[in-house]
């Protein structure tokens, strides 16, 4: 999961697939503005066949967060 979103990131911003963490910070440290991370999680709702909560969303401030929501939304966590 934590090497799929870091290619789907690498597609939004100009940031080296290999320097991202899960601790990494969506706007702070990647780069993100708030379109750009709507058209990500549209991606990930087509590449991973989930459907995003936009109330949940609000709480996804780093790559860590969103990898264990979406392990969860996938069924892989608890």
């Amino acid at each position: 999961m934590f090497e799929q979103l870091k290619a789907l990131i690498s597609n939004y911003v100009e940031v080296n697939a290999d320097e991202i963490t899960g601790e990494s910070r969506f706007i702070d440290d990647l780069g993100f503005n708030s379109y750009d991370f709507m058209s990500f999680l549209g991606d990930i709702e087509t590449e991973l066949g989930v459907t995003v909560d936009e109330n949940e969303v609000v709480n996804l401030h780093t790559v860590g967060d969103a990898v264990d929501y979406l392990e969860i939304l996938a069924g892989k966590g608890e």
